[in-house]
């Protein structure tokens, strides 16, 4: 057999040569498509799996081929007496001087190949579309909920993986024992929510929002309809005691008075969701302690469990990824915000019954919404643009917020944000948490909000 010339004799092995051109083969591959990515013709979140993760690897096992089919070459010659010796370097030949610049330069074509493959490939997979839909199925919940609420422009990572390389180390793994799970089918649907963020909300809400802020009173509205005929609307409006705490003044009002820095409140919380607090610990500026314990509850219960110190999410449970707890307030708000129209006779009837009906996958979903509503009003002869508008908001409705491929449905991750769907503020104001000089955490109504005269 005759090797292409030029080539050293460890690299003249079949082994090598297929390294050598895999190498070659992929690079070209990557410094394409990095180019193509960086133009913007690559769009598709796929695209980023296979120009940062897949065509490197390829790259790298290539890489590893030649110095195996040396080894391996190297191994066989071990064997033969009539073995060649290893060769001696001498960069006084030209044609050695000429071959050892090659494999330098090369070797620094390679690095700058794999440091921008590795570069490539950690921020693609901090990037919120690599989260939301390579795991498309498990994360499609998520994924939908946080592209229609107020965070849709913060990318995952700056949520869910803190500041520092610890926390990234953490991330990774707790990723790859994810990816596992996936491989294996053992991925739990629901995918419970976390107790915690990886991080601390102090390293990732409070870069944008200052705890230390007074906000004063913030007017909340809100609008319900009723289920005769002109789905009548209710309206109801609410004064927030919103506060703030300043810690330069020493004073804290409101609601944001949990978040006061001088003040440290810790808690206990057992059961789903993190549904019951038998024991908060208050630790004021001056270092005054008071420990509040639930009616039934001894310090003695409590006294080994892990204690938490209260944060943003502790209140906004679902910041990111909010879903309505039922469809009769997920319907009213469609109304209210113009996407499901009112002028049709029991609109809201209707849009609730049809999106609360069990479906078996988003094809059923979709067709039998459509169903429902058009056999519903075709006998009523209705405006047939205003049916059309009341499917596709009906129809958004139940996709923002049924997920049956991972049995996520109406109720399945309730927010703490208030009292209504879920225990929420109750969880501690509900009159029985008392220290044991009888004082209470009250619940009363006037702490939080008033309704305007």
């Amino acid at each position: 057999m005759r090797w292409p010339v030029g080539l050293p004799a460890a690299v003249r092995n079949p082994v090598s040569l297929l390294g050598v051109a895999g190498a070659t083969a992929t690079a070209v591959t990557f410094l394409g498509l990095l180019l193509l990515e960086l133009l913007g013709y690559l769009t598709n979140p796929y695209a980023g799996l296979l120009v940062f993760v897949t065509v490197p690897l390829l790259f790298i096992l290539a890489l590893l081929l030649i110095p195996a089919g040396a080894w391996w070459a190297s191994k066989r010659r071990r064997q033969r007496p009539d073995a060649a010796e290893w060769p001696v370097i001498d960069l006084g030949v030209p044609r050695q001087r000429t071959i050892a610049a090659a494999v330098v330069a090369l070797t620094l074509v390679n690095i700058v190949i794999v440091s921008l493959a590795a570069y490539g490939s950690v921020h693609y997979m901090e990037s919120s579309a690599f989260c939301g839909t390579v795991c498309h199925t498990t994360m499609e919940p998520q994924f939908v909920a946080a592209q229609v609420w107020p965070h849709a422009k913060v990318a995952c990572a700056q949520c869910h993986i803190g500041p520092g390389a610890g926390a990234a180390v953490e991330a990774k793994l707790a990723g790859t024992r994810q990816l596992y799970h996936v491989l294996t089918g053992q991925v739990p649907r629901p995918v419970p929510s976390p107790q915690r963020l990886i991080s601390s909300s102090r390293d990732t809400c409070e870069g944008c929002h200052w705890p230390a802020q007074v906000h004063g009173d913030r007017l909340k509205i809100i609008r319900e309809y009723a289920n005769d005929e002109g789905s009548s609307e209710s309206v109801t409006t609410l004064t927030l005691h919103v506060g703030g705490a300043s810690p330069r003044l020493g004073t804290g009002t409101g609601i944001h008075w949990h978040m006061n820095p001088d003040n440290r409140i810790e808690y206990v919380a057992i059961g789903a969701n993190d549904s019951t607090i038998p024991y908060v610990r208050l630790t004021d500026r001056r270092g005054q302690v008071r420990e509040y314990l639930a009616e039934g509850t001894t310090i003695e219960q409590v006294a080994g469990a892990p204690r938490r110190r209260m944060e943003c999410t502790d209140c906004h449970s679902r910041p990111a990824h909010t879903f309505f707890f039922t469809p009769g307030r997920a319907i009213d708000t469609a109304i209210a915000e113009g996407r499901l129209p009112r002028d049709l006779p029991f609109a809201r009837r209707e849009a609730v019954a049809a999106v609360s009906a069990t479906y078996s996958s988003r094809a059923a979903a979709l067709e039998g919404i459509e169903r429902a509503l058009v056999d519903f009003y075709r006998p009523r002869a209705a405006d047939p643009q205003h049916v059309s508008r009341m499917v596709a908001g009906a129809r958004d409705v139940w996709q923002r917020n049924v997920f049956p491929a991972m049995n996520v449905t109406w109720g399945t991750y309730p927010n703490d944000l208030g009292h209504v769907d879920a225990p929420g503020c109750f969880r501690c104001h509900d009159d029985t948490h008392k220290t044991r000089d009888g004082t209470v955490i009250r619940q009363d109504c006037s702490l939080c909000h008033a309704t305007p005269e």
